[in-house]
């Protein structure tokens, strides 16, 4: 049984013409961009002109018979409409509306969550309205990083809907499932509950009112990122690693699972962390631990671009223990390094 994901669908709908334009309904913008997948069940939503179109029921017909020939038999279709004689409620696009990015890694322990953490105060201190969305549900540092363990998320009624309110802190909007499990205890859920779990943190909070959200994913390629991928539009991926070879493997599966054909999600470029070590007594001084250049040769090889080299800084682990991103002292060298990185995604997210 094949994993779905939207691109299977749009790429299904885009055989279908519409007899009103005489495109197909891709071309003719009928597809809201609300394409839902649960296991083999897929619903989306068709805008027509008005509620008389002639061209209506026909329509429906050959969308769902294009999932079935194109897709699956299997899958279960679901078809909304919509009409432009009845705008939808604006409350539904504010997830389709944000730049999406997904910080990732093949592998853990390569600092890909203090990485997302910095990239998303230095966009708060660019002056964007940021949001980050812990997206580990087993392995939450978030709370931790930000110094906010003990905070509480609440509930708010926006627009006739209950929506999770976020933390704010450092002018970014926070939201992890370390806020609603102890900090003690494991979370010992199967990937079903990990998905809706994450589903629910996505789709129920108020993610409306800022410009980027950013995605602290967790290690590999697992069921959060294809839940992750076939809930959002993610506009484009920023893949971390560490030099040594053992993590550049990895980190080539998690290239590979974004710029597969089914998913076609654009790489933004790569982060070398832990480039380097360099003592706070020595600082013309740079050692190698982890091997020199990985990253960067690996961006040359897949001509992707090489985004940072972010040197090994004790500073940097002690301020994510204390629940103070280094991005905060833009003053410090690695402030610096943080403020140009996001600075360098923003300028590569305009390009898209």
């Amino acid at each position: 049984m094949q994993t779905l994901y939207p691109k299977l669908i749009t790429d299904a709908l885009a055989t279908v013409n519409y007899a009103g334009t005489k495109k197909n309904l891709i071309e003719s913008e009928m597809l809201v961009d609300d394409v839902s997948i649960d296991g083999m069940k897929v619903s989306f939503t068709l805008l027509f002109p008005k509620e008389t179109d002639p061209f209506l029921k026909s329509t429906l017909k050959a969308a769902e018979a294009a999932i079935h020939y194109y897709v699956g038999k299997e899958v279960e279709v679901t078809i909304k409409t919509e009409f432009k004689t009845k705008p939808r409620p604006k409350e539904d696009k504010y997830l389709t509306d944000l730049k999406i990015i997904a910080v990732s890694s093949g592998k853990g322990g390569v600092g890909k969550s203090t990485v997302s953490a910095n990239i998303a105060v230095a966009m708060a201190r660019l002056g964007y309205r940021v949001g980050l969305l812990d997206t580990d549900i087993f392995g939450p540092s978030m709370p931790k990083m930000f110094g906010c363990e003990d905070a509480r998320p609440y509930a708010i009624e926006k627009d006739g809907r209950q929506l999770i309110e976020p933390i704010e802190k450092f002018g970014v909007k926070l939201l992890s499932i370390g806020f609603f499990v102890s900090p003690e205890t494991a979370t010992l859920w199967r990937g079903g509950m990990a998905c809706s779990a994450l589903k629910q943190l996505i789709c129920d909070s108020d993610w409306s009112d800022i410009d980027y959200l950013i995605l602290d994913t967790p290690p590999g390629t697992s069921d959060i990122h294809l839940s992750l991928l076939q809930i959002l539009n993610i506009t484009g991926a920023v893949i971390v690693s560490t030099p040594q070879q053992v993590a550049l493997a990895d980190a080539r599966k998690g290239i590979d699972m974004y710029q597969n054909d089914k998913v076609n999600v654009p790489i933004l470029g790569l982060v070398e962390n832990m480039a380097y070590f360099t003592p706070a007594e020595l600082p013309e001084n740079k050692y190698y631990i982890f091997g020199k250049d990985g990253c960067k040769n690996l961006a040359e090889q897949l001509n992707l671009p090489l985004l940072a080299q972010i040197p090994i800084v004790q500073s940097v682990c002690e301020n994510g223990d204390n629940g103070t991103p280094a991005a905060m002292d833009v003053a410090s060298p690695t402030g610096q390094a943080f403020l140009a990185l996001a600075q360098g995604i923003v300028s590569k997210v305009r390009l898209l």
